[in-house]
């Protein structure tokens, strides 16, 4: 996992939590119409990046569209699910110009950003309600 990422999740875990799962989701959204939006940009001279672009808009899409928040389709996943979930999807993120072997081409560098603003907004959202800092780690001793 790149280190700028794992700064950005350290940095915003000790921050209060200021956004509520509105925001969260109307950020998701963006989020995945970003990604289908530059999958239209990437498709004629980078493939590998679009296809990632549509694989990692896809699956934000239906993380959002099942989690039971403002804005989720149906309740079969919690926000708290949603919350460990994002953490682990912004690595995902990140790594698939590694995975599809485009880390040197200028593509890559969409997906680097991508992945530490999700990290960003995984660490500033009250994922259980109670505004307290260190939640990552909550959720993450819950869910071993």
């Amino acid at each position: 996992m790149p280190i700028l990422e794992q700064a950005t999740k350290w940095a915003t875990n000790k921050m209060p939590k200021a956004i509520n799962p509105t925001v969260h989701a109307i950020i998701d959204y963006g989020m995945a119409a970003s990604f289908f939006a530059m999958a239209a940009l990437f498709w004629k001279r980078n493939k590998r990046a679009a296809i990632s672009c549509l694989v990692c808009g896809g699956a934000d899409a239906t993380i959002s569209l099942l989690t039971d928040y403002p804005g989720g389709v149906t309740d079969a996943m919690s926000f708290e699910t949603h919350g460990r979930i994002d953490f682990g999807m912004s690595g995902l993120i990140s790594s698939m110009p590694n995975l599809l072997r485009f880390d040197d081409e200028k593509e890559s560098a969409f997906f680097r950003v991508q992945g530490m603003a999700m990290a960003a907004v995984a660490g500033l959202t009250d994922f259980t309600g109670t505004g307290e800092r260190n939640q990552r780690e909550r959720l993450d001793e819950e869910a071993a």
